[in-house]
């Protein structure tokens, strides 16, 4: 089993469906890939910046799921980022409300000692540099940099952004920033040209239509299990990349076929996430619920057929 550190935000969120909407709640990249990381009992470190409004118990809450959080920085006289989104009918899309960096903004990440040798490093989604400046301390190459970015990056730091895709082994990003990173509609040639970047894995997440992953000419798809009731999207992604990367660092195997396996964990903790607003679904699931999940999966995907 291999050490894992997530780089990303701990936040608070305010959310806003067409089933209802919250106050300050839990939020943040990192507490959804931790949260969903912990189901595999890994080594993990989050390293992040939070404000001295960020409760001791949301604190507590991850340290009880054996998380290292000595690589979080407590800013006592700062405030912690906040955004607040409205999410339309169809829960694909959504509205921005608010985004306030607060202490993001200057945030210059330390990896604890203890995890500079880190085999998995998963990058949150954050400034491009930033992701950058945690791979400058590891003291060893990982076996696995996992990058997660968004449109928001192409926008406005595209060149930083080329930068560090050239140095990880795997790129997690949705359709729709697939095809703005390339110009390309087909999400196979896009894949093709994201390789060309740098990835030797490319996953490339659909939101309810499930996750594809391509590997040298090579595509495996994880369908979305269909669910009766989406509350809430926020986080499916940070949960499916915690999923993947927690898996991945639990079998300590880096080969296409294990990250199949992988894609399908992500995609199993995911359905979880959207189904209650915020982190309330992740921070009581049990192994049970998700060994359940998993075969629901293997039900929804495998069938024999007899070829003449």
């Amino acid at each position: 089993m291999g050490k894992l550190v997530i780089v990303g935000t701990l936040a608070f969120d305010a959310i806003e469906t067409p089933f209802g909407k919250t106050d300050k709640i839990l939020g943040g990249a990192a507490t959804y890939i931790g949260l969903s990381a912990s189901q595999f009992n890994v080594d993990a470190a989050i390293v992040s910046v939070v404000g001295g409004d960020f409760p001791q118990d949301y604190l507590n809450l991850l340290s009880s799921k054996n998380i290292d959080l000595s690589g979080v920085e407590i800013i006592e006289e700062g405030k912690t980022f906040f955004w607040s989104g409205r999410y339309h009918n169809d829960m694909n899309s959504r509205d921005t409300l608010v985004t306030e960096l607060n202490t993001l903004a200057d945030f210059k990440p330390v990896v604890p000692k203890d995890y500079q040798d880190a085999e998995i490093v998963m990058l949150g989604n954050l400034h491009p540099l930033v992701q950058l400046s945690v791979l400058e301390q590891m003291t060893q190459k990982p076996k696995l940099v996992i990058l997660d970015t968004m449109n928001f990056w192409m926008d406005c730091a595209l060149e930083d952004l080329h930068k560090v895709i050239k140095k990880v082994d795997v790129i997690t990003i949705n359709d729709e920033e697939a095809r703005q990173l390339t110009k390309e509609y087909s999400l196979v040639v896009a894949a093709r040209k994201i390789h060309e970047m740098g990835p030797k894995y490319v996953v490339i997440k659909k939101g309810e239509h499930g996750a594809l992953l391509f590997h040298n000419g090579d595509v495996f798809y994880a369908p979305a299990l269909p669910l009766e009731e989406v509350f809430d999207p926020t986080g499916a992604g940070d949960t499916f990349a915690g999923g993947f990367a927690g898996y991945l660092a639990k079998t300590d195997d880096v080969s296409f076929n294990n990250m199949k396996k992988a894609v399908i964990y992500g995609s199993a903790l995911a359905s979880f996430c959207v189904e209650k607003f915020g982190t309330v679904q992740m921070e009581k699931l049990t192994k049970e619920n998700l060994h359940k999940r998993l075969l629901q999966f293997k039900d929804l995907t495998q069938f024999e057929i007899k070829l003449s």
